[in-house]
């Protein structure tokens, strides 16, 4: 069976490219024909449209797509997570530079965040912030920042910039800072274009970042096609792999990137900035068997924040119909080992 799958050029979305690449998929009968949207609202209604079978997506995008709050409706289920993690903000050196935080501490960086964001506010030319999609952890993510430094979010700007012209954005001054997923945070500090200030795993723990998302039409097509990306990611989560994945993704039809800098967000070790300040976090980026389940803690944890953002009233149901999106039902069914 032939399926047609999209994805935003990421590191996460490893597991549909390797299951594509390597014959996970084909091993379960299936043939893959992958492709790169331009943007997460295009490969939100493409989906929605029926011209892709199943998507790399946006936690909080697939629950707001199915509840009819971002783009057509749509019938899409979510049978497994590809991975938590990955985010970062990164800002403009100049911002940087006047900010002088006093340590490389979250708090400390956030504090003197509010403290240029409150002075740029009064002045009247306010920072303004990239961010992916509204309905994204990258967007939460900005705010729990925001919150960090005791800045009420909206003393900044916020503007969608899809994560592959995000390092292009901030070379240009469009934006001061912005938040997104791997590789392009390293994108830009390899390019002197920005500084990482904030992790988002620090942000917000283990937070569920990419999904599988598909049609509910694929019926009996969904098992195979679980198992096969669940054992795609976890080849990818393999350390042993990591060069060979690196090497695959940085391929022209994929990310068109430098390996050297796609396997940074797979090392362990976060480089901050041009000169090579780093730090150690293994969390900075999770595939693998102990994210793919699709919990329903998630879920609930995303309605929460979609509520804090204000995207939904706080007497909306949306957290009792998440139950019908999120499926580890079809994740238990799909015998994964």
């Amino acid at each position: 069976m032939r399926l047609q799958l999209g994805y935003v050029p990421l590191c996460d979305a490893a597991p549909l490219i390797a299951a594509h690449e390597l014959g996970f998929a084909r091993a379960e009968g299936l043939e893959l024909d992958l492709s790169a949207e331009p943007s997460w609202a295009t490969l939100r209604d493409r989906l929605a449209l029926g011209h892709l079978d199943g998507a790399h997506m946006l936690a909080p995008l697939a629950l707001a797509s199915r509840l009819a709050l971002s783009g057509p409706p749509s019938d899409l289920i979510v049978p497994m997570q590809l991975s938590a993690n990955g985010n970062a903000i990164t800002l403009s050196r100049a911002l940087w530079e006047a900010m002088r935080p006093e340590s490389e501490a979250l708090a400390e960086v956030a504090r003197a965040f509010a403290r240029v964001a409150a002075e740029r506010r009064a002045a009247g030319r306010p920072l303004t912030l990239g961010t992916v999609h509204p309905f994204s952890c990258h967007s939460y993510q900005l705010r729990l920042f925001a919150e960090a430094g005791e800045l009420d979010p909206s003393a900044f700007r916020t503007v969608v910039v899809p994560p592959q012209h995000s390092v292009e954005a901030l070379a240009r001054g469009l934006v001061d800072g912005y938040c997104a997923g791997a590789p392009w945070n390293d994108v830009a500090v390899a390019a002197g274009h920005g500084r990482i200030a904030a992790l988002g795993c620090e942000l917000a723990p283990d937070a569920p970042e990419k999904v599988l998302a598909v049609s509910k039409r694929l019926d009996g097509a969904t098992l195979p096609l679980v198992r096969a990306i669940a054992r795609s990611g976890s080849w990818c989560a393999d350390p042993a792999n990591r060069t060979e994945l690196a090497h695959r993704l940085a391929r022209r039809n994929y990310l068109n990137l430098d390996a050297e800098l796609i396997g940074r967000a797979f090392a362990g070790d976060v480089i901050l900035d041009a000169f090579g300040a780093s730090r150690p976090v293994p969390s900075h980026l999770r595939l693998g068997t102990p994210v793919q389940e699709p919990r329903m803690k998630d879920a609930h944890w995303l309605v929460s924040q979609m509520r804090a953002a204000r995207q939904i009233p706080h007497e909306s149901g949306a957290a009792a119909e998440v139950a019908s999106i999120y499926r580890p039902d079809i994740y238990s069914a799909a015998g994964i080992s």
